[in-house]
């Protein structure tokens, strides 16, 4: 998979090229997605998004959905391509994770704007309150989604202290889930990677 910093059908790769490489490939993709994957609590995921796990996920709809159509490609890369970082943000998939049905309705309910509760902290910087979904509302007044689309926007400070070593805290004060965690040292040097 070509690391170009755009994605665009010129350089995705072609369905029969796409399945020799992800036979090769697919361990250590999947290895990149649980890097950058973060728990908060018990119940919400972060999965922070990057070139290569917006890539695989573009390649891996034109495989399912077998689209090869110039018109059926674009949409794809608009669908996703938005989620890649620019350089001064974190962009993740957040997801609200309840297996059984019957706790998945009543804790959706009562989670409502937990999207906006979200926040990153840099070391000895103030906290950034996620962005959430951008692409269309995700929630109505009688439940929340159990998937959304975050981004931390980061200030220059702050991706300069994260480069530097700096800790990174990643939490959430909504009244009904209140959580925080440091972001593993693996999984910063990963995502600070995304930052100019």
């Amino acid at each position: 998979m070509q690391i170009t910093g755009t994605i665009s059908a010129e350089s995705l790769m072609s369905l029969e090229a796409y399945t020799k490489y992800r036979k090769a490939n697919k361990p250590t993709v999947m290895a990149h997605r649980k890097l950058r994957s973060v728990r908060l609590g018990e119940h919400i995921n972060l999965q922070f998004e990057s070139e290569t796990t917006i890539r695989y996920q573009i390649q891996e709809m034109l495989r399912i959905e077998k689209i090869f159509e110039e018109e059926g490609i674009q949409q794809e890369i608009d669908a996703y391509a938005p989620l890649v970082p620019d350089g001064a943000n974190w962009k993740a998939t957040m997801m609200i994770e309840y297996p059984d049905v019957n706790e998945r309705q009543r804790e959706l309910a009562r989670l409502i704007g937990v999207e906006d509760c979200l926040f990153v902290e840099v070391e000895g910087q103030a906290r950034v309150y996620a962005i959430a979904d951008e692409d269309m509302e995700r929630e109505n007044d009688e439940k929340t989604s159990a998937v959304h689309f975050v981004r931390f926007e980061l200030t220059p400070p702050m991706c300069a202290a994260v480069k530097a070593g700096a800790a990174v805290k990643l939490g959430c004060d909504h009244t009904h889930y209140p959580a925080h965690t440091l972001v593993a040292l693996e999984t910063l040097a990963s995502l600070a990677g995304d930052l100019k």
